[in-house]
């Protein structure tokens, strides 16, 4: 069994900045791709970051690019999403992932394993 567990959310102004972590198990962290995908009220979940299993390449949603940054510290079997410049459109329950298939835009039907998600909020 996989466990994804997320922290970090919270209520930011637009403009700052989060960190969001995902601890696993230490197998998941050395074997899977893992990623960040998020949710908005009234909208399906969509795609946000995913990293390789060794942390050496990643792909970001055109819409975050530039501004989040994916990393692994697979020693800490952690996985972190650090946001930037953050906007109002970026308030969503944030989810991390593991198990898939590394590429761009992956599809949310694709992921087999969920945390429970994270709460960010970005006021204006």
């Amino acid at each position: 069994q996989v466990q994804l567990v997320e922290s970090g959310g919270g209520l930011v102004q637009a403009g700052g900045s989060l960190r969001l972590s995902c601890a696993t198990s230490e197998r998941t962290s050395s074997i899977y791709a893992m990623g960040w995908f998020r949710q908005a009220p009234g909208k399906e979940r969509e795609f946000v970051a995913d990293i390789s299993w060794n942390g050496i390449s990643t792909y970001y949603a055109n819409s975050v690019k530039d501004r989040f940054t994916i990393s692994r510290v697979n020693a800490k079997n952690t996985v972190y999403l650090q946001m930037s410049s953050l906007k109002p459109e970026d308030t969503a329950v944030y989810y991390c992932a593991a198990g898939f298939s590394f590429r761009s835009n992956q599809s949310p039907s694709g992921v087999p394993y969920w945390g429970q998600g994270t709460q960010v909020t970005v006021s204006s």
